[in-house]
């Protein structure tokens, strides 16, 4: 999906470099979703990898060192490279369980920090979430807003009006995630599960995007990396949501999140923290 930076509002050099960047990885993750000769592994870590998502980490990479020589690079499969306090965080497959088995909801994910490593959520200054496959595109830079273009002209972003949990539409990965074990959150989370209006596992980065549109009010994840979270954070916030951990501080600090219009938040923080 190629976006003409030009049209759109607010945006800088940094911000069309990160649309370039998405639709120099649209390309190549397209051309290999769905092949027969993709080759998967495990991690140490025992999650999947597949050669797209390394070759697609190499390419951006490229790019950004073509770019911006001197800043840090952050990736899921290759780590970090550089000293400088700028970093651009990558994950080249967000939802890579999806993407081997032919399922539509995975994407790229590309983040710019100002500072590295990121302790407040005001330094990640652009997102840009990419799924091609969906034919959905998001972005946000700070004081700019939270855009999405799916196909059409991009539109401008915002939460929803929902005030009460019992009314809410929640959105999550997986229930059976060992993390909702830890630290007792077990019980908050199905409580919250069982007080909200509707709850659907859309999954990884589309549950917070929908927050960040306004079709769900609340997301949540017991466990997230840096590279899952940086491009969402600004995109959530620049729609008027609120994104922080079950525990109420910083995602990037605590690798956990909790996504919400905003309204709800500290209700919904109530469920993981009496």
């Amino acid at each position: 999906m190629s976006i003409g930076v030009t049209t759109l509002h607010g945006v800088s050099d940094d911000l069309s470099l990160a649309l370039r960047l998405a639709d120099a990885a649209d390309a190549l993750t397209m051309q290999r979703f769905g092949a027969l000769d993709l080759r998967v592994e495990t991690k140490p870590d025992l999650t999947p990898v597949s050669d797209a998502d390394r070759a697609t980490e190499e390419l951006l990479r490229d790019l950004i060192a073509a770019e911006r020589p001197d800043d840090t690079i952050m990736g899921e499969e290759f780590g970090e490279t550089g000293s400088a306090e700028r970093c651009w965080v990558v994950d080249p497959i967000d939802g890579t369980k999806n993407y081997i088995r032919g399922v539509p909801v995975w994407a790229t994910l590309i983040a710019l920090t100002a500072t590295w490593p990121v302790k407040a959520s005001s330094s990640i200054t652009l997102g840009v979430v990419s799924a091609p496959a969906l034919g959905r595109r998001w972005w946000a830079s700070r004081g700019h807003g939270a855009w999405l273009a799916v196909g059409a002209e991009p539109r401008r972003l915002g939460v929803s009006a929902v005030k009460q949990v019992m009314n809410a539409s929640l959105s999550f990965t997986e229930w059976k995630d060992p993390q909702w074990d830890a630290d007792g959150r077990r019980p908050g989370f199905d409580k919250l599960l069982r007080d909200v209006w509707r709850s659907r596992a859309f999954g990884d980065f589309w549950s917070h995007m929908m927050v960040a549109e306004g079709a769900s009010d609340v997301a949540a994840e017991p466990e997230l990396f840096p590279w899952d979270m940086a491009a969402l954070i600004p995109i959530v916030e620049e729609a008027g949501g609120q994104i922080t951990g079950l525990d109420g501080g910083s995602p990037m600090v605590s690798g956990s999140a909790i996504s919400s219009n905003g309204l709800l938040h500290l209700d919904v923080l109530d469920y993981f923290n009496r």
